[in-house]
């Protein structure tokens, strides 16, 4: 590198160390510590390395790139507005602002450039390992698109990023996987928000990387950034992901450099100055020379548009050659769906079969017919049922499969399957014990913040998984799922609504979905409607005369008919309701809802074999439990509780005793 260039990439350097700075002073509010010591890293990798087009920032063959540290977004914002993205000064300046397009922590969908919504901590990496892995999934899928598609994830993590433990949970899983296309940037500069790193973090990370099958970098000085860019470059050729440690001062340039102090707290103007002089940067607050502009325009604006425009050409090309292929290519990251429709099993009226089994079967049908499902489950594929038949386990020797098997890791599965979605390409899903959507919650949570079309198979749904006893028996999850905004939960009732429900698993664009399904068998009935079952809610069961409402779910719909059926003997004609989607439901309007709901709210009876937590808002008489479950066979368990169907109508009766 010339004299010259050395010193048009200090000055950008500065421009963006000083950027930050006026950011977060206007702001009065954000964290400037990592964003100071980081950003010739982010340099190097922006400058020299990154591929992405600002002019066309969802491109599909774009380099991915994630930061983890999401409370570092005032350097990204910064980086993003040098690199021609569409985001201005005025959107740096308001900064952490209600309505602007520079949250505090990246958004995505809300920001030009932003890959990934981040902030909570090591779900950033999490989320890159899920993006690697499509992107060796999809390319191995598409041979005739080997000189189209192919490109890297980056990531930029933290101290904090490390010591969470999904972190570790994706490392390995990275590791094990080969994900030689991942690089992983870790910001080590020797502080957390309390105090001293030394204070709480002492391992050894680069052994610990080792021990993963990572290949492991070091550059001794976070200002070299000619180092940091050969390191990448190195990182690159490796067969293994990558962890670059770049050794840094938190808050560089500041009077409290390599003080804790600079983590979450504006500099103020007079250190503000004071770091700016260590710069040497003398310029008014939110200017940017255009020396620094040009900078990233001949180096990052110029080589995404290049490769944007070969990108383009050679698409003309791989259509023209391969046709079939290059529709489901395209269709795949279009989510075009609609032509590919899957042949569902029958089920015969009167069979009993667990929903989790009828999953199954649909789950291996939407297989054959959608070549670019990708999914598994942590370590429980035989009792979830996500095991496809002839499919190809994805691994290292064997890119195109498409059978994951995450392992006994939870929470970076559902994170990672939150990459995948991002990436695009791919219909992703993953499944475990119901019960377990406690270890995944943060990383559902993101899926609904992110609008993802990710997809969850949760299995053994309630009390009648028996003799596992409370601990594996699900009582406050479903009330925990419903309420994240977007997040759609569907509880189908028999084969009928499972069929409906994976239906609305391929014909949605966005959010992401939960299928709850049980262990034991429920009986296929024959006044379930697929159809019917789409819209979230809808009635089985109308007497002449009803004078009291039924609302059910999942294994409780069958019930409730068989209680309406005997109260009916007795002279009192109750109706039946199944909400499989409540949220669904709630959503096709007032009339539809209403003519559902067909009787006054006092005149309605929620049964579900979980917390009655939520129920109040639909019916004033809930049947559920209250409390932890206890250990023991399904049909005893179901009896102590009062849910077999001797119990629940004793219950009904004695409601409408008092009703």
């Amino acid at each position: 590198m010339s004299k010259a260039d050395r010193t048009t990439s200090n000055l950008s350097i500065a421009a963006m160390r000083s950027i930050v700075i006026d950011t977060i002073n206007k702001a009065k509010s954000g964290h400037p510590g990592m964003a100071l010591d980081i950003a010739p890293a982010i340099y190097a990798l922006f400058h020299d390395h990154l591929v992405a087009d600002p002019s066309h920032p969802e491109w599909i063959n774009r380099d991915r790139f994630v930061l983890s540290s999401g409370h570092v977004s005032a350097l990204l914002y910064t980086t993003l507005h040098l690199c021609g993205y569409d985001l201005k000064m005025e959107d740096l300046q308001s900064f952490r602002q209600l309505g602007s397009r520079t949250p505090g922590h990246p958004e995505h969908g809300w920001t030009a450039g932003v890959d990934a919504t981040s902030g909570p901590l090591g779900q950033g990496i999490a989320m890159a390992v899920g993006m690697a892995i499509a992107e060796e999934a999809v390319s191995a899928q598409y041979p005739g698109a080997k000189d189209l598609f192919g490109h890297y994830t980056y990531c930029v993590c933290g101290d904090g990023c490390l010591q969470e433990g999904i972190s570790q949970e994706a490392i390995s899983l990275a590791g094990h996987q080969h994900l030689k296309k991942l690089i992983l940037i870790y910001d080590e500069n020797g502080a957390t928000l309390d105090g001293p790193t030394s204070d709480s973090f002492s391992e050894n990370v680069e052994l610990r990387f080792l021990a993963s099958e990572w290949n492991v970098l070091k550059v001794e000085d976070g200002n070299d950034f000619a180092a940091v860019s050969k390191a990448i470059a190195k990182a690159k050729k490796s067969a293994d992901p990558t962890l670059i440690i770049v050794k840094t001062r938190i808050g560089y340039g500041s009077v409290n450099e390599g003080s804790h102090k600079t983590h979450g707290s504006p500099l103020g103007e007079e250190d503000g100055a004071h770091a700016k002089a260590v710069f040497g940067y003398n310029y008014p607050p939110f200017t940017v020379p255009e020396e620094v502009y040009a900078d990233f325009k001949a180096a990052f604006i110029a080589r995404g548009e290049a490769a944007y425009k070969a990108f383009e050409e050679k698409k003309a090309a791989y259509i023209k050659a391969s046709p079939d292929e290059a529709k489901r290519f395209f269709d795949a990251f279009e989510r075009n769906f609609d032509a590919y429709v899957p042949n569902y099993p029958e089920f015969e009226v009167g069979q009993g079969e667990a929903t989790r089994n009828i999953s199954g079967k649909c789950l291996n049908a939407l297989h054959d017919a959608l070549p670019f499902t990708f999914g598994g489950s942590a370590d429980v594929a035989g009792s979830v049922m996500t095991a496809i038949k002839g499919e190809k386990m994805f691994s290292f020797h064997d890119r195109d499969g498409r059978d994951m098997h995450y392992g006994i890791r939870e929470f970076a599965m559902a994170a990672a399957n939150n990459g995948i979605a991002l990436h695009g390409g791919l219909l992703p899903y993953c499944g475990c014990f119901f019960v377990f959507a406690d270890y995944m919650k943060p990383a559902l949570r993101l899926a609904a913040l992110q609008n993802l079309p990710t997809v969850y198979l949760f299995s053994h749904d309630s009390i009648a998984v028996g003799e596992d006893g409370p601990t594996h028996q699900p009582i406050e999850q479903l009330a925990m799922l419903r309420s994240i905004p977007g997040f759609e939960v569907i509880r189908p009732g028999d084969a009928h609504e499972t069929i409906a429900a994976y239906e609305t698993i391929r014909t949605k664009k966005e959010g992401p979905t939960a299928l709850i399904l049980t262990r034991q068998k429920l009986e296929t009935l024959p006044c379930t409607d697929v159809e019917k079952a789409k819209k979230g809610g809808y009635l089985l069961y109308r007497p002449e005369g009803a004078k009291y409402l039924l609302l059910a779910t999942g294994s409780e719909i069958g019930a409730s008919l068989h209680i309406a059926q005997k109260l009916g003997e007795k002279g009192i004609p109750v109706a039946v309701a199944s909400l499989p989607s409540i949220s669904r439901f709630c959503a096709q309007g007032e009339e539809y809802v209403e003519s559902v709901l067909c009787l006054p709210y006092e005149k309605r009876i929620s049964i579900e074999m979980g917390t009655t937590f939520g129920w109040g808002n639909l019916a004033k008489y809930n049947i559920g439990i209250d409390t932890f479950g206890a250990s023991g066979p399904a049909s005893v368990v179901l009896k102590h509780f009062g849910f077999d169907e001797e119990s629940l109508l004793q219950k009904v009766e004695e409601i409408l005793k008092r009703a």
